[in-house]
Formats: C-alpha cells, structure tokens, sequence
C-alpha cells in the first residue's frame, strides 16, 4: 500500500465553498473548480465543493483528506467587503453565526471543537505568499481575522485535524479568502486574477519550508 502511495502524483487538496445567503454564486468554487486537475510544481490540484453548513462542512474536508492524502490543503471561501485575496493567520475556536448556513442553523457562541484550543495559526507561509503575490501584481493582503461563520469553522477544522491526526504530520495548511466576483458587487476581483493568485500562492507554498519575515503590506 505504502509503495503504491509513493508511485502516485502529490497532490494539493483546494477547497471552496458552495453559494450561500441568496447568492447563485460563490468566487471561492469558481476559482477552485478552474484549478481543479492543473499541476503546479509536480503536483495535481485537487479541487473540491465544500457545503456551507456548520460540521458537514468538516465531515467532507476529513474525507477528502483521507480519500486523497494530499501535501497541502488551501481552503478558500468568500470574503464580501474585500479588495484583495486575503492570507489568512489565525483561526478560532468559536461559531458565531450573523446569518443561516445553507441548513439553516445559525449557531451563536458555540465551539467549533469543544475541548480544542482557542486558537491556531496557519501552516502555510502567508508573508511569503503575500510577497510573491504583490510582485507579481495580484492584490493581497494578510487578514487577522477569519471571522466566525463556516470560512472560519472549516479553517480552524482543518488546522485542529492537522495538529492531531498523526497521518497529517507533515501536511501543511490554512485559509485564504477571496473578494466578491465583478457581478455580485464591489469591491470585486476577476475570477481569472483569483485563480491567478491562488495557483501562485500555491507555487510558493510548496518551495517554501519556512515563512519569512516582512512587514504586511510593506512591499510595493
């Protein structure tokens, strides 16, 4: 079994999130369902839908991961209200819901994993990221905050998976958020500007072991 692992391609887990709140759209999806199958450095892209809905969400995030035991997960979602692709830090544990999932619910003040820690941070190196998008001309920015409806959930799922699922040791991970598409409002970015960074945040994250540091949005 280890020997056929070995033999296939590595793989890149991309996530995005399917429409909610009224919209018939999500950017996250769009931009992950246009990557899906592209390779990046000897890795095929494995895009995924995610449900917006509190717990289902991770119930299919663990799955994929079993299913396809990839090197490295980025999830994306949406962000309303944002101009740039957003490199997420810190995810936490709390459900605080300002509208219904798509099942619904609207949990308020609730943990995402009881028990868990209050807070991790990401595993993918945002400051890297952040610099190679902004040479190359991609509107970006790190985010301090995830904020607390399901983006936020799976984020902090998928980094609680990855501190203790001993078959996620050397898996690395996290968030980022994307701005709303021209046609759902502004301010806005074109889905092929965010696939466009994505794929490139991706390129970095797997040629970068460790994160460097720079001051966010210092480089011009």
């Amino acid at each position: 079994m280890q020997e056929g692992k070995s033999s296939q391609t590595p793989k890149v887990l991309v996530t995005g999130f399917d429409p909610f709140g009224g919209a018939k759209v999500n950017p996250s999806w769009e931009a992950v369902h246009a990557l899906h199958g592209t390779m990046v450095d000897g890795h095929q892209l494995v895009g995924a839908e995610i449900p917006t809905v509190f717990d289902r969400s991770l119930e299919v995030l663990r799955e994929l991961i079993r299913i396809h035991q990839p090197r490295l997960i980025v999830c994306t979602g949406q962000a309303a209200g944002r101009s740039a692709i957003s490199l997420e830090r810190v995810a936490i544990n709390v459900n605080d819901a300002r509208i219904r999932d798509n099942a619904g619910r609207k949990p308020i003040d609730t943990p995402v994993i009881p028990g868990a820690p209050a807070a991790y941070f990401t595993k993918l190196p945002i400051k890297a990221m952040l610099t190679g998008l902004l040479e190359a001309g991609v509107n970006a920015e790190v985010s301090q905050t995830a904020g607390t409806f399901v983006c936020n959930h799976v984020f902090f799922g998928l980094m609680h998976e990855l501190a203790t699922n001993p078959g996620c040791r050397d898996v690395r991970g996290g968030l980022i958020h994307v701005p709303w598409l021209p046609e759902q409002g502004q301010p806005s970015m074109r889905v092929s500007e965010i696939v466009e960074g994505l794929r490139l945040g991706i390129e970095i994250a797997l040629h970068t072991d460790r994160d460097i540091r720079v001051e966010a949005g210092a480089i011009s």
